[in-house]
C-alpha cells in the first residue's frame, strides 16, 4: 500500500517543520515514517502520530518538541495555545488538538478502557539493582536495559610520554617558569608544575552470547553498547562456538535497532560454546595486529565450556602477554567472593587481573564507576 503524493508531500513537510524545531531528522528517518504511514491509516491523526513517535523521535527529551509541532503542523494549534487552555479547563477531544489514545497499543480499537491523554508519564515499576537478571520479568528486563543505557561509562586512561601542565602535578616545570622568570615584571616567581598527559585505554569486550548465558547476554551487549557510545576505543565481540565482530553495528543512534543488528550477525547466538577457540581467534586475527595492545579486555562468560582446556590455557596465556589487563565478568560469581567451580575457571584463573560479576544492575552500576582506576 503507498500513500497518495499530497500525503507524501505532507509527511515530508512534518519532518521538515521537526528539524527547523532542533530535532536530527535525517532523509532515512523520514523515508521510514512514510513507509510506516502508508501501513496505517493516513486519515487518522492517532495512527499519524504514533508512526512519527517510533519513526521520528530516537530520545525521550525530545518528545515536549515534538508533541508541539505535531499540534501545531497537523491540528493547527497555536503555540502555547495548548498551555493556556489546560489551566482554565479540560476540554474535549479535538478542540485543543490534544491526542487522547486508549489504554492498549496503537491500532487496537477494541478496548473499552478510559482513554489516557498523551504526554510523558513516570514508569511505577520499581526495580531492586540487586535482583539478578535472570530473576527479573519481561517488564523489569525492559526497564532495566533503559536503566542500563543510561549508565555514565569512562574508560581507564594511560599516561603518555608527553607533559603538560597540572597544578597537582609531580614535577616542576623548569622551562615554562624560566620564560615566566625572563618577563619584565615586579611579581613574585609562581612555582609551576605539570604531569604526564592521559589518553583513554582501549577497551575490548569479548562476550559470551551462548545458550548458558541467555538470561545475562542481551544485558551484557547493552552494556556494551553504552561503553561504545562513551568511547570510540571501543571494540566488542560476541562469541559461542565461533567469533564475530560487531563493532559497527552498535554505532546506531538506536539501541534496539543496534541489538538487533548485532542478533542477526551473530550466527551461534544461544549456541554452544568455545570459548579457548574463541579467544584464540581473537589473537590470532585481531590482538596480534596490535587491537589488544595496551588494552583492557573484558571477557564476559559464566566459564561454562565445552571446548579444549588446553587450548583455553595457551590461547588465555597469549592475550595476556598482549593486552594490559584481563578482567572476567562472570555473572556466576558471588559478591562475597565465590568463583564458580568449572573446569574454565580454573584454567584463566592464573591469568587474569580481577573478576566482576554483572549479573544484575547494581553489580553494572559499580563495574562502571570502577572502570576508572582498572586501566
Amino acid at each position: 500500500m503507498s500513500a497518495a503524493p499530497e500525503i507524501v508531500d505532507r509527511l515530508v513537510g512534518f519532518g521538515t517543520a521537526l528539524r527547523e524545531a532542533g530535532l536530527p531528522i535525517g532523509t532515512d528517518d523520514v523515508l521510514a515514517f512514510c513507509a510506516a504511514v502508508a501501513e496505517l491509516r493516513p486519515s487518522d491523526s492517532e495512527d499519524v502520530y504514533w508512526c512519527g513517535r517510533t519513526t521520528l523521535v530516537n530520545r525521550r527529551d525530545h518528545i515536549p518538541v515534538y508533541d508541539e509541532v505535531f499540534r501545531r503542523f497537523f491540528l493547527h494549534v497555536p503555540v502555547g495555545a495548548e498551555r493556556k487552555h489546560t489551566k482554565e479547563r479540560h476540554a474535549p477531544q479535538g478542540s485543543t488538538g490534544t491526542v487522547n489514545l486508549p489504554d492498549a497499543e496503537p491500532g487496537d480499537r477494541e478496548s473499552e478502557e478510559p482513554p489516557l491523554v498523551l504526554g510523558l508519564q513516570a514508569s511505577s515499576l520499581e526495580i531492586e539493582r540487586n535482583k539478578r537478571f535472570s530473576a527479573c520479568s519481561d517488564e523489569e528486563l525492559a526497564a532495566v536495559r533503559r536503566m542500563i543505557a543510561r549508565i555514565r561509562v569512562e574508560p581507564p586512561k594511560r599516561r603518555t610520554r608527553r607533559y603538560c601542565a597540572d597544578p597537582s602535578g609531580s614535577l616542576v616545570d623548569v622551562r615554562r617558569m624560566a620564560r615566566s622568570a625572563m618577563t619584565i615584571n615586579d611579581a613574585a616567581p609562581t612555582l609551576l608544575r605539570m604531569d604526564r598527559k592521559r589518553k583513554p585505554r582501549p577497551l575490548v569486550l569479548l562476550l559470551d552470547v551462548s545458550g548458558s548465558m541467555a538470561d545475562h547476554s542481551r544485558n551484557l551487549l547493552q552494556f556494551a553498547y553504552s561503553m561504545r557510545r562513551a568511547a570510540q576505543k571501543v571494540e566488542v565481540f560476541c562469541f559461542g562456538t565461533r567469533l564475530t565482530r560487531i563493532t559497527p553495528l552498535l554505532d546506531r543512534r538506536s539501541p534496539d535497532a543496534a541489538m538487533r543488528l548485532a542478533a542477526d550477525k551473530v550466527m551461534d547466538w544461544d549456541g554452544g560454546t568455545r570459548i579457548g577457540d574463541s579467544i584464540d581467534a581473537f589473537v590470532k586475527d585481531w590482538g596480534r595486529r596490535g587491537l589488544s595492545r595496551g588494552a583492557t579486555v573484558i571477557i564476559c562468560s559464566d566459564g561454562l565450556d565445552r571446548g579444549s582446556p588446553a587450548t583455553l590455557a595457551e590461547s588465555i596465556e597469549k592475550l595476556e602477554r598482549l593486552s594490559h589487563r584481563i578482567v572476567w565478568m562472570n555473572p556466576l560469581h558471588d559478591a562475597n567472593g565465590g568463583v564458580p567451580p568449572t573446569l574454565a575457571m580454573a584454567v584463566v584463573g592464573p591469568h587474569i587481573d580481577e573478576i566482576a560479576s554483572g549479573n544484575n544492575l547494581e553489580s553494572l552500576e559499580a563495574f562502571a564507576a570502577r572502570l576508572p582506576q582498572i586501566g
